[in-house]
Formats: structure tokens, C-alpha cells, sequence
């Protein structure tokens, strides 16, 4: 039977890695429920690696319900960033599960590095800008995985977008959030928030600007999964968008 540990190896993924994973349960043809599932990846990437997942929340906190909590706001991105946020006491792990704070873009981490990722996110008054642990992904050397065919959902690319100043993805007014944080203490801030309206985001032209080992297939539970080196990414992708700013888009 095979291990997880063995295809997250032959993928690309090694104990000590940073990995933040785009996923779809539905997709995996496995036993394992999803905490399961987690607490494999967990195991294969060991206390020296870290783990995280998107923890979005821009259906529940919108601009008529500004409202966010650290604790209590679910992710509405799957049911394992979901099972992720609440996996606080981790059997036979030294490390906690941490979220970052932000209103609709929030990220959750474990492993050797989760601190150090989320701690910052709070400064950041865009979704995916400098501060956040999406962007600082090619600091620690990050792989983004990508668990079924979903190269569709790659928010990190929404941090390149902000870099080069894409027409297309921001708001010009801010909204005021009221955040909690874990301790339970509440305040305000402003942020600007995305708006595609009118555009059809079309990232998995990602593939078309990375190589092989920058970019790798194979399978996890059955299921076809992608692996890039977010630091290749980066300036791969910056480098296309100073050819055509429109380069991962199309009107609609």
C-alpha cells in the first residue's frame, strides 16, 4: 500500500519543508478523514518543516458584515482548512496550529516556522501584500501545493498581482474590519479589498511560464497535484506581467 510520505517525496516534498497547500478533499480517494490527512502531511514534513493553508473568509466577512475573529471565523475554502484552524493540540508535535490576522485572508500554520509566517500579517492593509504568509513564502523557500486540479486557486499570485499594480485587482476605497484577536481583545482597521469584476482569473497559465523542477506533477491519494517553487514563481511571473499586465487574466 502506499505512503503519503512516500508521494509527497517523489513530488518533490522533504522533511523541513515550507509548504503552503491549496486543496480539495473531494479529490483524494482515501480512507483518512481530514484531520487524518493533515496529521500525515504533518508526520512527513516533521517538527523542522511547516504546513499551511489558506483560511480565507471573504464570504462570511463581507463589506455589509465587517466583522472578524481569529477564533471563530470559519474558512470558506474546504473542509480541511476548516479541520486545520481547529487541530490546536497535535498529537506527538512541540508545535500549535496559528492563525494570521487578516479579515478575509487569513492564513493558519504549523511547524517550525508558523510563527515567525503569521506574527506580521496584521500590518499589511491589502489581502495578499508583503507581510502576509503567502508573500513571505519565497523567504523560507516555500513550495505551494496544489491538491486536485485547482491551479485556479492560487492566491499567492494575487500577492504578484499587488506587486506590479495590476488595473484590475483592487478596490480604490478601504473598508473599516472590526477584528478580534485570540486574546479576545477587539479593534478597527482599514483595509483595501479585490475587486476582478469583469475578469476571469486564469492562473493555471502558470504552467506556461515554469520548467520542470520549478514545476512538478504527480499524485497524492490519487488525486493529480501540483508542486512550484514560490520563489521561481515570483519572478517568473513578475517577469511575464512586465510583458502583459493582462498575462493571468481574461475579460469577460
Amino acid at each position: 500500500m502506499y505512503k503519503i510520505s512516500d508521494q509527497l517525496n517523489n513530488l518533490g516534498i522533504k522533511p523541513g519543508d515550507v509548504v503552503l497547500m491549496h486543496s480539495s478533499m473531494k479529490t483524494l480517494k482515501t480512507e483518512l478523514t481530514p484531520e487524518g490527512f493533515l496529521l500525515e502531511l504533518m508526520e512527513a514534513l516533521t517538527d523542522t518543516g511547516t504546513l499551511l493553508l489558506p483560511a480565507l473568509t471573504y464570504e462570511s466577512v463581507t463589506l455589509d458584515h465587517p466583522f472578524f475573529s481569529v477564533t471563530e471565523s470559519e474558512p470558506c475554502v474546504g473542509i480541511l482548512p476548516k479541520t486545520f484552524m481547529r487541530m490546536n493540540g497535535v498529537e506527538r508535535s512541540i508545535h500549535r496550529v496559528l492563525r494570521s490576522m487578516h479579515p478575509t485572508h487569513s492564513v493558519c500554520a504549523w511547524g517550525a516556522n508558523a510563527e515567525a509566517m503569521t506574527r506580521e500579517h496584521i500590518r499589511d492593509n491589502t489581502p495578499v501584500g508583503s507581510c502576509s504568509p503567502f508573500m513571505l513564502l519565497p523567504e523560507f523557500d516555500g513550495k505551494i501545493l496544489f491538491v486536485g486540479d485547482i491551479l485556479h486557486s492560487c492566491t499567492f499570485m494575487h500577492g504578484i498581482e499587488e506587486i506590479v499594480n495590476a488595473p484590475y485587482v483592487m478596490n480604490k476605497d478601504m473598508t473599516r474590519y472590526t477584528l478580534t484577536d485570540v486574546d479576545g481583545n477587539t479593534f478597527e482597521k482599514d483595509y483595501y479589498t479585490h475587486n476582478f469584476k469583469g475578469w476571469e482569473q486564469e492562473y493555471p497559465r502558470i504552467r506556461d511560464i515554469l520548467e520542470y523542477p520549478d514545476i512538478r506533477t504527480g499524485p497524492i491519494c490519487a488525486a493529480q497535484c501540483t508542486l512550484i517553487d514560490s520563489k521561481k514563481l515570483k519572478t517568473a511571473a513578475i517577469k511575464r506581467f512586465r510583458k502583459d499586465i493582462y498575462a493571468f487574466v481574461s475579460p469577460v
